[in-house]
């Protein structure tokens, strides 16, 4: 997931003052992490106007307004889609999964293959795509993965986009980016079921506390953190890291860095690639 930049025509004749772009800005941050500045003005303005033209809302504060009712959850959702923009593909940052393969999987397979869990988890899955690189990898390795206590978790704040990982359904020329080692035959135009099975999703926000009760082997939160703020940032790493456990991975964007109190216990080991060393921040 990424923060919309291009700028757009503008649709209607609102006007985006300073003040609404503020109370835009403040409430993308409170409710969604977002970090927008103030160069985001205009793409804004050019994105609400639009949707406030087909809502047939009068300006910018009676958007906001109904934004807190008991039934803007569904508008939320619609706000958040306006002001970020999905990119993600099959295999995206390569380094990653070549590490997925060669170091990670291995050992947690033979520690499934031993009766253990094993729980990977990709944080802001945005279409799936990258959930279900990390399942073609498991299954090449592991092609009874199914049968074992592995499971593969995508989530994103965005229902829509998840609503999409779980159709699965992808253009040609998306697929067509999967390395031919890892595509099955007879897939045609659609993943085989073999690794649509290791994959579930769910809708998560990552500023809110996470619901789960065990720990993760492997995290991939990449090119989200981000469009974060320092502080948000930082939260969000050391919820990660109380989430992995001692010796788990942690994949972020080759944008993003590591601060704050989880620096400590997240080792580097490679690009923008970091284990867990401890059990747990203190809370």
């Amino acid at each position: 997931m990424t923060i919309a930049h291009s700028i757009e025509p503008s649709a209607g004749q609102f006007i985006l003052s300073d003040q609404d772009f503020e109370a835009v800005a403040k409430f993308a941050h409170k409710n969604f992490g977002l970090a927008l500045s103030s160069s985001k003005k205009p793409l804004v303005s050019s994105r609400l106007s639009r949707r406030l033209n087909r809502l047939n809302v009068r300006d910018f504060k009676s958007y906001l307004s109904n934004l807190d009712t008991p039934g803007g959850e569904g508008e939320r959702s619609e706000l958040l889609s306006l002001l970020t923009t999905n990119v993600t593909q099959f295999f995206r940052e390569p380094h990653h999964f070549e590490t997925l393969r060669e170091d990670v999987l291995p050992p947690l397979i033979e520690k499934a293959r031993s009766g253990g869990r094993v729980r990977l988890w990709s944080a802001g899955c945005s279409n799936g795509q990258e959930p279900y690189t990390m399942a073609m990898v498991l299954n090449q390795l592991c092609p009874d993965a199914a049968r074992l206590d592995i499971k593969i978790l995508g989530t994103d704040i965005d229902p829509v986009v998840v609503r999409t990982a779980q159709a699965a359904q992808y253009p040609a020329d998306e697929l067509a980016q999967i390395p031919a080692k890892y595509r099955a035959k007879g897939a045609g135009d659609q993943l085989p079921d073999e690794i649509l099975s290791l994959v579930s999703f769910g809708v998560l926000n990552l500023i809110e506390p996470f619901p789960f009760k065990g720990k993760f082997d492997a995290i991939f939160c990449r090119n989200v953190a981000i469009y974060f703020d320092t502080p948000t940032q930082q939260h969000v790493w050391s919820a990660f890291q109380k989430s992995l456990n001692p010796g788990g991975y942690l994949f972020i964007g080759h944008s993003e860095r590591m601060s704050g109190p989880a620096a400590t216990h997240l080792q580097t080991s490679g690009i923008t690639t970091y284990i867990n060393s401890s059990a747990g921040l203190s809370t």
